[in-house]
């Protein structure tokens, strides 16, 4: 980790763990190491711990707010990641940084990837876990090639997923280290016209330098950023490969939804903008909704080959979730895009610790007529 993604008053301290080196940010003088509870902030794809500094300097240090660089991001070993296993590889490393810690309890906090990550670690460790919160998650069924509520395959081979879906023009520029905003597929311009709603800028330059410096710790390549891919007759021509990122996220090989099932449920706080660009129910990432705008090529249309309804894959498991027992509460942020936590800071922290206060009520108001319990 360079000094230049450190602000001042968080550190970094590298974890040696029973599986690899893991590299987490804490606010300086509040060792991460001891028994007890901790908030642990999980990053998406394409980050790192860093973006969650607001965050770390916001919470009182008796909280213990702990941020972890995920396998190949940030500080942490880049170590290989088997897209077979879905996102285990980094639920399994997130135990093992648990242990290595010694944390008995944890709140959970993970954005976007990182929620499934954090969803995949509840169904393997529910008992250590206190709360969990889901910023801009993922679907519970992946991203891309699901359709329905249930998250149904389009096609078995999982087409529309996968490492061959990510812009080749934009994993370019992370591995050349661009920080510009000359062309539309740098890292800046991308977390100015995806990560953040236009409504949003300009960020603090020094945040936003900051965000810029965290995503291009991303490794890129077949064992990392994007991963591997399969060349398929279906449309868009692409299913998931076997490695890296975003074949973790295929739906042939992630689905959280059997948090449904866990006999003990731990509340959960669903943190998301209404302008997110990239978990939603018409993606402006998803094949099928870049094929009906004429973008891809060839879409055979919605009757073959429909959009992924993200957020009401998402809300459905989680009404499910707290039909059997559990519970849950969206707080929804008008204007907001992919990045609550980055666009709303002083917001999400306080909806942040309204969640850690106060366990979450069983949702009771519609997503289209936000209730007082909406942020």
């Amino acid at each position: 980790m360079t000094s230049d993604l450190l602000l001042p008053g968080i550190a970094a301290t590298a974890v040696p763990t029973a599986r690899l080196t893991q590299q987490v940010l804490h606010p300086a003088g509040v060792s991460p190491v001891g028994a007890g509870a901790a908030v642990l902030f999980v990053h998406g794809n394409v980050s790192s711990a860093a973006c969650w500094a607001p965050q770390l300097l916001a919470l009182d240090p008796v909280l213990r707010p702990i941020a972890v660089d995920l396998r190949g991001f940030g500080g942490t070993d880049p170590l290989p990641v088997d897209a077979r296993r879905g996102v285990r590889d980094w639920a399994d490393d997130l135990g093992a940084l648990l242990d290595a810690l010694e944390l008995d309890r944890v709140h959970l906090v993970g954005w976007s990837l990182g929620a499934a990550v954090v969803l995949q670690h509840l169904l393997d460790a529910p008992r250590r876990i206190a709360s969990v919160v889901l910023v801009a998650p993922v679907s519970p069924y992946g991203f891309g090639g699901t359709t329905a509520h249930d998250g149904r395959l389009v096609h078995a081979d999982g087409a529309g997923s996968g490492g061959g879906t990510a812009n080749p023009d934009f994993v370019a520029a992370l591995a050349a280290g661009d920080t510009s905003a000359d062309t539309p597929t740098s890292p800046r311009s991308v977390l100015r016209s995806a990560w953040v709603a236009p409504g949003s800028l300009p960020l603090d330059p020094q945040l936003e330098d900051l965000l810029v410096g965290s995503m291009l710790t991303t490794r890129t390549g077949a064992d990392h950023y994007p991963g591997d891919s399969t060349a398929v007759p279906e449309w868009p021509g692409t299913a998931p490969g076997e490695r890296g990122v975003l074949n973790t996220l295929a739906p042939t090989v992630l689905d959280v939804s059997g948090i449904t099932e866990l006999p003990e449920k731990p509340p959960v706080l669903w943190i998301r903008g209404d302008a997110d660009l990239i978990v939603s129910d018409t993606s402006a990432f998803d094949p099928a909704v870049l094929g009906s705008a004429g973008v891809l090529p060839g879409w055979p249309g919605e009757g073959v080959f429909p959009p992924q309804p993200m957020v009401t894959q998402t809300r459905s498991v989680l009404d499910r979730y707290a039909a059997s027992g559990g519970r849950y509460r969206e707080a929804l942020m008008p204007g907001v895009g992919h990045a609550p936590h980055v666009e709303r800071p002083a917001e999400f922290t306080a909806a942040l610790l309204e969640h850690l206060a106060h366990p979450a009520p069983a949702p009771s108001n519609s997503p289209e007529t936000p209730g007082p319990d909406d942020v």
